[in-house]
């Protein structure tokens, strides 16, 4: 059986096609517009991962303490990853260790 690839054959809209059966007219839009959903896609991986494992949680405490105590100074950076750690070890709730 011998199969022949077919791309000189017109397309739905009588534009030659790409093997993929699009049509060749508009595919730098395609193109960039795929590649928007690719990086926007990319971010919300990014942000749910960073959420997830904690990373922006001190950024998250200086909104929130600026916002509902602005008369307090904020702890430091590493006085709240102290305090954290502290608070998970006297309370471990669902962890695994």
């Amino acid at each position: 059986m011998v199969l022949a690839h077919n791309s000189s054959k017109p397309g739905p809209l009588g534009s030659p096609t790409v093997s993929s059966g699009l049509p060749r007219a508009g595919s730098k839009e395609l193109c960039a517009s795929v590649g928007r959903a690719v990086v926007r896609a990319a971010r919300a991986v990014h942000w749910y991962v960073t959420s997830l494992m904690g990373d922006n949680a001190y950024a998250t405490y200086v909104a929130h303490q600026r916002r509902t105590h602005p008369d307090t100074e904020p702890l430091t950076e590493r006085q709240f990853w102290r305090q954290r750690m502290d608070d998970q070890d006297r309370n471990p709730g669902a962890r695994c260790c």
